[in-house]
């Protein structure tokens, strides 16, 4: 079932997140439909409080980076294979020379912009089937990784944004909360008025 994506400006966004155990009711429905709502809405990540659930989990595929010019034939190869779920994920460490990339979120339709991550992440978490490990990610994977964890933090692309970009962009957020933005995909917007 393809649920509907919320919306900036939803207090779930920016929600603490709750960890989650083996007996969560219907966990693998709402894998399923996480999925089928992710690729529906042509994404390569989601995170739990997207759908309206603030608990620690989210998923990602990068198989759309197999093909991507822009990144290292390693890079490609990794991605292309790279379709994981994450519960109760924890980011234990991160390395390296920050690098920028133009991100977006499916919560914030119409926005893009470069955002500074750390190349390297060395992240602990749980699989679907509740199997611990611990892992270390790099280059695009660890990108989409970092911008999904964020959403169980309560963190969105755009807190990591410069003083003046926030400003810029600030109208554009207010009207996707108000449901002033064309999306192809199915949203729930915040503050929408009600059509009588």
């Amino acid at each position: 079932m393809i649920l509907p994506i919320v919306a900036y400006g939803d207090p779930v966004l920016r929600k603490e997140t709750e960890k989650i155990s083996k007996d969560y009711p219907n966990l693998d429905k709402i894998l399923e439909n996480m999925f089928e709502t992710m690729y529906e809405a042509r994404g390569i990540g989601l995170a739990a409080p997207q759908v309206n659930l603030p608990i620690r989990l989210f998923i990602v595929d990068a198989t759309p980076f197999e093909d991507d010019e822009d990144l290292s034939e390693e890079e490609q190869k990794f991605a292309s294979t790279f379709k994981k779920v994450f519960i109760n994920a924890r980011i234990i460490e991160e390395s390296g020379d920050e690098w920028a990339f133009n991100e977006g979120c499916l919560s914030i339709p119409d926005v893009r912009e470069d955002v500074f991550r750390q190349p390297n992440i060395v992240m602990e978490y749980e699989d679907e089937n509740f199997k611990k490990h611990t892992e270390t990610f790099n280059g695009i994977v660890a990108r989409i990784i970092q911008h999904e964890y964020d959403h169980i933090e309560g963190i969105l692309f755009t807190d990591k944004l410069s003083p003046l970009k926030k400003r810029l962009i600030k109208s554009k957020l207010t009207n996707i909360s108000k449901g002033k933005v064309g999306v192809d995909y199915k949203m729930k917007f915040p503050n929408a008025k009600k059509k009588r």
